[in-house]
């Protein structure tokens, strides 16, 4: 149909999907929410599937509708819906998959970031060369051209540690990753240098799960937390045999805080982080 979009961004289809929670949580149907606002049911189901957008004044016609007095999560949906934001990431739209790109603008309007990792580098701590190791080992391999686009993204994602108002985030990893040479030696030691170089930010945090600790169980919470602008609007990433998976749910949201905590509390302090990352640095 003309005027619909044919490829909607991970956080377009957000709005739908929190307008559609809107209505349930009011018990209506999409045929009572167009009578409602005077439109057809169709209408109402493309808003929510993100396939077209919402103006203002009807997205607050919406919510009077739903009896939503969250004025703050209103306020939050007006935002989303009227973000016209083009970032650097749309350079490589149709060039690389969609959810490089829906990564990079989720990564773009967090709050903050919060990563644990247990056998990776997280990706926006990566040096080139390790990241072009990471790509190179896929199969079916990546033609040259195709592996160098993803390398480039992969670079430029870290725009969000940069700048006069970086982004606080702050990464658990697994001390499993940290030995493991994805790349050469060289590779290798030059990436647990950088760690020990970015560590140094105060906007960045980076903690290590040693092997030694008793009792850790927590090797499948690997995930990427990105703060919303009010905590019903954070997201996990979690990486998936198909691509990266989007988390959204109140329920979940809520396991994947629990989780995050768990492997944060069982971790170094950062000192002692910084300090295992540069002796293992020297042993290579």
């Amino acid at each position: 149909m003309a005027g619909l979009r044919r490829e909607p961004t991970a956080r377009q289809m957000r709005l739908g999907i929190e307008l559609r929670r809107l209505r349930d949580a009011a018990g209506l149907t999409g045929r009572d929410a167009a009578a409602l606002l005077g439109v057809s049911s169709a209408q109402i189901n493309q808003i929510e599937s993100a396939l077209t957008g919402v103006s203002e004044k009807r997205l607050r016609r919406l919510a009077s509708n739903y009896a939503c007095s969250d004025v703050e999560l209103i306020d939050a949906l007006v935002a989303l819906a009227s973000d016209r934001t083009r970032g650097w990431w749309e350079e490589y739209r149709g060039a690389l998959p969609t959810p490089f790109l829906d990564l990079s603008e989720l990564e773009h309007h967090a709050t903050f970031l919060r990563e644990a990792q247990f056998l990776y580098i997280p990706g926006v701590l990566q040096t080139e060369e390790y990241a072009r190791a990471v790509y190179a080992y896929r199969v079916p391999e990546l033609p040259s051209e195709e592996l160098e686009l993803r390398v480039q993204h992969r670079m430029r994602r870290k725009v969000i540690l940069e700048g006069p108002a970086p982004t606080p985030y702050e990464a658990v990893i697994h001390e499993a990753a940290l030995r493991i040479m994805v790349g050469d030696r060289d590779a290798s030691r030059a990436q647990l240098a950088r760690l020990v170089e970015l560590s140094e930010a105060d906007h960045i945090t980076v903690r290590v799960i040693p092997f030694d600790l008793e009792g850790f169980a927590g090797a499948t919470s690997a995930m990427t937390y990105a703060g919303g602008v009010l905590p019903k609007l954070d997201t996990v990433v979690r990486d998936g045999p198909h691509g990266a998976a989007f988390v959204d749910s109140e329920a979940q949201l809520g396991a994947f805080r629990t989780l995050f905590h768990k492997v944060e509390v069982v971790a170094l302090v950062p000192e002692r982080s910084r300090d295992f990352i540069h002796r293992l640095a020297k042993e290579l």
